[in-house]
């Protein structure tokens, strides 16, 4: 049973992954930030392979940033 709840969790934070590299892609940026914003989504989908409950965290965060147009801040 755990294993088929891991299963889904990690199912859920692939289709968030990939959603979130679609939404990148389509935004009207400079290359420079969308660049950024790439490498970003990367170490996020890195640490999915160590720390789940952290990606999902570190991915809620990135897609909030990116609903409330933080990404033109600059890095943070």
């Amino acid at each position: 049973m755990e294993r088929d709840s891991q299963l889904e969790l990690y199912t859920a934070v692939a289709a968030q992954l990939k959603e979130a590299h679609t939404r990148v892609r389509a935004l009207q940026v400079p290359e420079g930030v969308r660049m950024a914003l790439t490498r970003k989504l990367l170490v996020i989908t890195a640490a999915a392979k160590h720390d789940l409950a952290d990606t999902t965290r570190r991915l809620e965060r990135f897609t909030t940033d990116l609903d409330e147009g933080r990404f033109l801040e600059g890095d943070h």
